[in-house]
């Protein structure tokens, strides 16, 4: 992508303001997740948006199966497009694989950073000892399995779990992102998350955090944000959002713009 990254990553700034929001979308979304999200913010802030390289809406040529094997190279695209910018200081706000994106990157560049704030995170989802990831390594491979040998079932299947609220065009809109997706790009992203264990790097994380859990996530259990409010090694609190799904930004988006807005005033 090289000097290029504005564009193939169809970067986005909106809004007006002196602050600085960064949006950054999770696995089978695209930044057309936070469309909902957006009123709560353009008339405050410069708003940046932002897709990751494996989504359906970046052209898949992009993805380099030998480049994108872990979340560093995901974390030196979102710093290329904050120093493209002339970026110096922003608040962050990360959907489940972009949380770590955004607690990786603050490692790298804490003073980039005045606040992240992290929405279905979870350092690692595969259960060990003494941690509720919420999955075990059997359950991970047969979900590999049902991707590979039928992609569109697997989305209908997996959109309305995900999604969990009884919200249908959430699970709508979520499904045209994931059928946007190319499968083998899917699978590869998923088998890298899936293995992904971020546990150890937690308390290196100085930046200020606010952890967003909704009160059922098929995805990442509460005891999850527990972990992290417990770990993470600046100031963080947790926001409780009474609303069930991996995705609130879709099913619930003006409860969480709500508590957007109240945890970056703080």
């Amino acid at each position: 992508m090289g000097n290029n990254i504005l564009d193939a990553l169809n970067v986005r700034v909106l809004g007006s303001g002196d602050k600085i929001l960064v949006l950054a979308h999770g696995l089978g979304t695209d930044q057309s997740a936070w469309n909902r999200i957006l009123p709560f913010f353009t008339p405050y802030y410069r708003v940046i948006l932002y897709d990751l390289v494996f989504a359906g809406s970046v052209n898949p040529d992009y993805f380099d199966f030998r480049r994108y094997t872990t979340l560093d190279p995901y974390v030196d695209d979102l710093l290329c497009i904050l120093d493209t910018l002339r970026v110096t200081r922003c608040a962050y706000v990360g959907h489940s694989l972009s949380a770590m994106i955004g607690l990786l990157a603050s490692i790298c560049r804490p003073d980039l950073f005045s606040k992240l704030i992290l929405i279905g995170a979870s350092p690692r989802f595969l259960n060990d000892r003494d941690y509720n990831g919420g999955f075990e390594q059997g359950e991970i491979e047969k979900v590999f399995k049902a991707m590979k040998a039928n992609y569109e079932a697997w989305v209908n299947g997996y959109a309305p779990l995900a999604v969990g609220a009884d919200v249908p065009d959430a699970v709508q809109e979520f499904s045209r992102t994931l059928f946007n997706m190319r499968p083998d790009i899917s699978l590869f992203v998923s088998r890298t998350v899936f293995s992904s264990d971020f546990r150890g790097i937690l308390g290196l994380v100085k930046v200020p955090c606010c952890i967003i859990q909704t009160t059922k996530d098929g995805s990442v259990p509460s005891s999850v944000a527990d972990y992290l409010k417990a770990h993470l090694g600046g100031k963080t609190t947790l926001e409780p959002l009474n609303t069930e799904g991996h995705l609130p930004h879709l099913s619930s988006p003006i409860q969480l713009g709500d508590v957007l807005r109240r945890a970056l005033s703080r």
